[in-house]
C-alpha cells in the first residue's frame, strides 16, 4: 500500500455579480500557488461538468496534496496563500473546504 497523502479540496461559489475576466484571474492565482508554495506537492482545478445538477452553486475545484499535515500547515497561514485569500473574499459567495487523507484498498 502507498502512503497516504493529505488532499486539501476547495470548492468555490462565486457571486452572480463575479465577472468572467475577474473568476479567470482568480483561477490563474489559485493554480499558481503551487509553484509559490514550495509545501504544495501537487495541484489540480477544474470547473462543474456534472450532468447530475447536485452542485449547489459550486462551480470551481481546486485539490492540492501535502506530503503530511505539516505542509497543509505550512501553507495555510503563508502570507501568498493569504494574500490569494484576500484577493478572493470579494468575489466569493461560497466556499467548502474538505482535507482528507487518500487510502487505497486493493
Amino acid at each position: 500500500m502507498s502512503p497516504a497523502v493529505l488532499r486539501h479540496l476547495v470548492l468555490l461559489r462565486f457571486r452572480p455579480e463575479a465577472l468572467a475576466a475577474d473568476i479567470a484571474s482568480i483561477e490563474g492565482a489559485f493554480a499558481a500557488l503551487r509553484h509559490q508554495i514550495d509545501s504544495v506537492r501537487d495541484l489540480e482545478w477544474g470547473t462543474d461538468v456534472s450532468p447530475e445538477g447536485l452542485a449547489k452553486g459550486f462551480t470551481h475545484v481546486f485539490m492540492l496534496s501535502f506530503a503530511d499535515d505539516a505542509g497543509r500547515d505550512h501553507y495555510l497561514p503563508h502570507p501568498l496563500h493569504q494574500a490569494f485569500v484576500a484577493r478572493l473574499q470579494p468575489l466569493l459567495d461560497d466556499v467548502l473546504v474538505i482535507d482528507y487523507r487518500t487510502s487505497s484498498k486493493d
